[in-house]
């Protein structure tokens, strides 16, 4: 299996986090003509924004967390040249979990389904590493 395939679900996952932002600025500039907040409070308290507006903040602070040990793992099985089909549909997995949890969490923001959707996030990056570390330790048997 070609190893550049785990790039793909690495820039989907980037992707995830440009959109984010790009919807941040669309909710805050809707609440700046909208008039919902005071531009000076905005300033120094995010929590003067409405509440879809922290919404999306928070979940841009969320794909600074978890997604950043999935670059790591995929970067990792890249560079040990072993990307197999598992460690592909892991990759896919957990990014498709990220992106159905940012939109629930900046959606209707259930708190239970965001929670089950970061486990299949979690799983899949504890099945990554184990992976990761199962070809290291091959590796260094050979």
């Amino acid at each position: 299996m070609n190893p550049s395939l785990i790039l793909w679900p690495v820039l989907a996952q980037i992707l995830l986090t440009i959109a984010m932002y790009v919807l941040l600025g669309v909710r805050k500039n809707e609440a700046l003509k909208l008039g919902q907040v005071n531009r000076r409070e905005t300033a120094l308290d995010n929590r003067a924004w409405p509440a879809n507006v922290v919404k999306v903040s928070n979940n841009i602070a969320n794909q600074f967390e978890l997604p950043v040990l999935f670059y790591v793992l995929c970067l990792l099985l890249f560079s040990v040249q072993k990307v197999g089909w598992l460690a592909l549909v892991l990759a896919w997995v957990f990014v498709v979990s990220r992106y159905l949890h940012a939109a629930v969490h900046t959606g209707k923001n259930v708190v239970p389904l965001r929670t089950q959707l970061f486990v299949v996030g979690l799983v899949c990056l504890l099945l990554l590493t184990f992976l990761a570390a199962w070809h290291l330790v091959a590796a260094a048997l050979v």
